[in-house]
């Protein structure tokens, strides 16, 4: 069996399929449980007494940890397969997830924010496995959709989490337990994907990796299993021109999906539920436009090649830096939450096309790229998360962060394909692949 050459939407009935189905899944509860405490901060703010500075710590280190393990997770999965991969971080993760609702300190709180930063290498792990199920005229938009489909999970986190608290409020359950309450079921979700994940999903098209090698099956894209997938990687330029623009794309999204509510909360005066709705239709544009990016990059590509899917990345990351903007400089919530759906809807697409371009970049180290460009877009949040404790103004944060953005997206013109790249893909793109 070989990769699709087609998304079959509906259909469970094979391999590609459902790795294509339960990747968003897993990654939607992932992202759910990472950003489930930040609708929640202005509650919880209260709660330990947290300074600005403390705030801007959590948020620091909500994505720091995910750095250092996007960069191990891409090369296990050469090695181990994604299969076992994801459900070992799945398992792992859930810790932290459900620790982190028995905090009673702002150190313990910090520190368990701290390890749940480790699931969002789930993104790694998600395309990386739809990479391997599918063909190049389909898998920027397979990217890009299992990877949209699942960011989704951080927009429902904010909308969710607040409506979750209020339940437990309703039911008699004080404050300080009703956060706590809430946050204990993306825990238990994520326990319960990791059994799904186990039972009914395979490393690629043939099998399991490590059934593939006792039989004497070779493995492309896990072929360089480990530190040798990661050294291929970072030896090619391409890999880190796509990492800087990846932390000024995702870096700015999971930035955004941190101090939307409060920021709301703050500078508008809305409640908390209110301010929660408001972040929220931010992460919902993931359910089509992050696709959306992907699908667009798939077309210009079958018209005009590799170099083009470059070109567009730099055209979604302008649209991105600019709305950026107009966003921090809004006068009224109306108008800044139009202009967050407009920079919002850029920077999922641009997320979109960076992936679209990650299968193309080194196919034999594939576990590495993905790794480390992934680790690229938490790099970016940092960096945006000691802007602002530097600077002390989140508006002003978000202004330096369009400048940032706009610059930055030179980067992806500075991407280009050789023609042994382009021929290469072009008879990858010929090749005979199963539906």
């Amino acid at each position: 069996m070989s990769k699709s050459n087609r998304i079959a939407l509906f259909s469970l009935g094979t391999p590609q399929m459902r790795a294509f189905h339960l990747t968003w899944m897993a990654f939607f509860v992932c992202f759910f449980a990472w950003f489930a405490c930040a609708p929640l901060m202005p509650v919880i703010k209260g709660e330990f007494h947290l300074t600005p500075g403390q705030i801007a710590n959590i948020n620091i280190a909500a994505v720091a940890v995910t750095i250092l393990v996007r960069l191990i997770i891409g090369p296990m999965c050469d090695r181990f397969g994604p299969r076992k991969a994801y459900t070992g971080l799945l398992l792992a993760g859930a810790v932290p997830v459900i620790g982190v609702a028995f905090a009673q300190t702002y150190e313990s709180f910090l520190f368990f924010r701290l390890l749940i930063g480790a699931v969002g290498a789930s993104f790694v792990i998600t395309q990386y496995h739809t990479s391997v199920m599918f063909a190049p005229n389909v898998v920027g938009t397979a990217n890009a959709a299992t990877a949209g489909w699942g960011n989704a999970g951080g927009g429902v986190a904010q909308g969710v989490m607040p409506l979750l608290m209020a339940a437990m409020l309703m039911l008699g359950v004080s404050q300080g337990w009703g956060w706590r309450a809430a946050l204990l079921v993306p825990g238990v979700l994520m326990l319960v994907m990791a059994a799904l994940y186990w039972r009914f999903t395979q490393d690629c098209p043939e099998g399991n990796y490590d059934e593939l090698r006792a039989a004497g099956v070779t493995i492309e894209s896990g072929k360089r299993g480990g530190w040798a997938s990661f050294r291929a990687a970072a030896a090619n330029y391409r890999v880190w021109m796509l990492f800087i623009t990846y932390g000024a794309c995702f870096g700015v999204e999971i930035f955004i999906h941190n101090i939307a509510a409060i920021y709301y909360v703050d500078h508008f005066q809305l409640s908390l539920e209110s301010a929660g709705i408001a972040a929220a239709s931010f992460g919902l544009l993931a359910l089509f436009a992050r696709a959306l990016g992907g699908y667009i990059s798939d077309k210009v590509a079958l018209r005009g090649g590799l170099n083009r899917r470059a070109t567009l990345l730099f055209v979604m990351m302008l649209g991105e830096g600019l709305g950026l903007l107009w966003f921090a400089h809004a006068g009224s919530v109306v108008a800044a939450v139009i202009a967050m759906l407009c920079f919002g809807l850029f920077t999922h697409m641009a997320c979109g096309a960076t992936y679209a371009l990650v299968p193309f970049i080194d196919r034999k180290a594939l576990g590495g790229v993905a790794g480390i460009i992934g680790a690229g877009g938490n790099v970016g949040a940092v960096a945006a998360g000691f802007l602002m404790k530097g600077l002390g103004n989140t508006q002003q944060t978000l202004s330096m962060l369009g400048v940032l953005v706009t610059i930055s997206a030179l980067c992806a013109v500075a991407i280009r394909f050789t023609a042994s790249d382009k021929s290469g893909d072009a008879a990858l793109a010929d090749s005979k692949v199963a539906a």
